[in-house]
């Protein structure tokens, strides 16, 4: 019964997103209840759909990570509903193409508001979802937050450097995080990360394949870079995030654990 998660209750932020709602589903076929939040309700109610198909339940709840008021409303509920979080999948974030540089938006000429955007959504969205659950974990004196980095939080990549550096700050928070919450509140509150490597998302579709679907300069770059020669599909993240949330890794913590396809362990030589 090391991996057994049935009846636990998770939030997800950005649950909406491919990623996030293939986790969901993964997570359902567990017997995890999954509160979806997302800034889109549309996307929020169709992941509780594949929840539900999967063999499970939760609830689908619109808010903002960037809105705290939106997130203690979104505790509120979860508690409401099933009286416990026992984790917290800080799954929201995301590129903007004004914060990627190209030959049309040299570095010089980024926008700032596109920079702290991106900054904003993928670490203060992070770091604020993790006051608001972590509060709840602690009063309770267990859970596990788990984090959403990037391979580029590790290397980071040509091009976004928003992007990268938030993410490098999301690695940097969870051990930060992990540490603080064992020696303050709890030894039984983990909090971990997945670096996932390159899966194919809405937000770098426009970086990796071109208008005829071919790959690009970039995408045959990172393809050459991967030693098992192909991009994530989102199922390939579910193992490890089941691993991670459950007693398996009960000591386990403060970990960025990437899943890339080798990418990271590849000199390029």
């Amino acid at each position: 019964m090391r991996f057994d998660l049935s009846g636990k209750v998770a939030v997800i932020t950005g649950g909406g997103g491919i990623l996030c709602s293939t986790i969901a589903d993964g997570l359902a076929r567990e017997g995890v209840r999954c509160v979806l939040i997302d800034i889109a309700a549309d996307k929020a109610q169709a992941a509780l759909r594949r929840v539900r198909e999967a063999g499970s339940d939760g609830l689908a709840i619109k808010a903002s990570v960037l809105d705290r008021e939106d997130l203690e409303r979104a505790a509120e509920e979860t508690l409401k509903t099933f009286g416990r979080v026992d984790f917290l999948i800080n799954g929201a974030g995301g590129n903007h193409p004004k914060a990627t540089t190209s030959k049309e938006i040299p570095f010089f000429n980024l926008p700032e508001e596109a920079v702290r955007f991106v900054f904003d959504l993928n670490f203060m969205g992070t770091f604020l979802a993790s006051q608001v659950f972590g509060k709840i974990m602690a009063e309770q004196e267990e859970g596990v937050i788990l984090n959403i980095a990037s391979m580029n939080a590790l290397r980071p990549l040509t091009r976004i450097p928003a992007y990268s550096a938030a993410k490098a700050a999301v690695a940097n928070f969870t051990q930060w995080l992990a540490v603080h919450m064992a020696q303050e509140y709890s030894p039984k509150i983990r909090v971990v990360a997945i670096a996932p490597g390159f899966f194919l998302t809405e937000q770098n579709r426009f970086l990796l394949l071109d208008e005829k679907g071919e790959l690009t300069e970039r995408g045959k770059k990172i393809i050459e870079h991967t030693p098992m020669g192909r991009f994530g599909a989102p199922e390939d993240l579910i193992g490890t995030v089941v691993w991670l949330l459950s007693p398996a890794a009960a000591f386990v913590t403060g970990v960025v654990i990437p899943i890339d396809g080798g990418f990271s362990a590849y000199s390029g030589v």
